[in-house]
């Protein structure tokens, strides 16, 4: 009698889960986004959202949750019930959160189960027109020769604030750094000649590149980018270390426990999202790369990307703020 009835609760369960499965979702599904409106994440989820939405037949709430340099967002899903209906936004920062919150109270990798990629992008390296350099190169003679005295601004928290950060570990270079709230006021101050070096996506600073307002040095893919081909890669410019593909991505993240039929069917409508005419002009417009995977290779990249980023952070002794 109790393997029977073990029977029956194993077969209700399944069941049940299938159920679930078939129905997902029957209401609104919240997306949380760790970083503030308007930046390039939250620009990424608002995109990619109105696409999704309408393949599930739900709306999907965009909830923005920055703060902590990620961690109150993402503490947020990681508590939140695993059914699917609450979400999260992020990248690699997830493979070096507990270097900056050691006391988060939960494992930042292993809190969730990988739903599916959304783009990667990359970074471009400018200067102040008054900056005396027109390379890579140039540019860290120009430091050697002012020690102190040169600027890398950066938001706080940002990507590129570990790349710079790096950047200067390799090139052992005297750099001031200059934190920010955010990567636009870094640009105005660049504009105006107040910060001398700065590293933003490319989308972000592709205008003023045209407008001749600022000079970009080199690209940090391993690739250039398709938007500035005359502008060399980070490799190309005698500096391999600082060469990442990709050097941002972002993706969709469930608390850990989801039923894999939910995250299948996530999957499945994200990647279709991902194809959408829509979804593709904008992307291209944005600088975004889109990256389709199942879940079964998020998850094998997301392993080797754990692998990858802890040792770049500490390298660059990077600190909580």
């Amino acid at each position: 009698m109790k393997k029977l009835l073990a029977a029956v609760a194993i077969y209700a369960g399944i069941t049940l889960v299938a159920a679930q499965a078939k129905i997902y979702p029957d209401r609104p599904i919240k997306l949380i986004v760790p970083f503030v409106p308007g930046s390039p994440v939250d620009v990424l989820a608002r995109v990619v959202s109105q696409q999704l939405g309408l393949r599930l037949g739900q709306a999907l709430i965009i909830e923005n949750r920055p703060g902590a340099g990620t961690s109150t967002g993402t503490k947020m899903v990681a508590t939140s019930p695993p059914d699917g209906y609450t979400l999260l936004v992020s990248g690699q920062s997830l493979t070096y959160l507990n270097l900056f919150y050691p006391d988060l109270g939960f494992d930042a990798v292993k809190a969730f189960v990988p739903v599916a990629t959304l783009a990667g992008w990359s970074h471009v390296m400018v200067v102040a027109p008054a900056v005396p350099a027109y390379t890579v190169a140039e540019f860290v003679s120009h430091a050697r020769a002012n020690p102190g005295k040169v600027t890398f601004g950066f938001g706080l928290g940002t990507s590129p604030q570990i790349l710079g950060e790096y950047f200067k570990v390799v090139t052992n270079l005297d750099l001031v750094s200059v934190p920010y709230r955010g990567g636009e006021q870094v640009r105005i101050d660049l504009l105006g000649g107040r910060i001398d070096m700065n590293i933003a996506p490319v989308s972000n600073v592709i205008a003023m590149i045209g407008q001749g307002n600022i000079r970009p040095l080199a690209v940090t893919s391993l690739t250039r980018d398709k938007a500035l081909p005359d502008v060399p890669t980070m490799t190309e410019s005698g500096f391999p270390q600082i060469g990442f593909h990709p050097d941002i991505w972002q993706a969709i993240v469930a608390p850990i426990g989801t039923p894999a039929a939910i995250v299948n069917k996530l999957n499945a409508e994200i990647n279709e999202s991902l194809k959408t005419p829509e979804v593709t002009a904008t992307f291209a417009r944005l600088g975004f790369d889109a990256m389709i995977n199942s879940p079964q290779e998020f998850a094998a990249f997301l392993a080797v990307q754990a692998q990858k980023w802890p040792p770049v952070i500490k390298a660059a002794n990077i600190q909580p703020q």
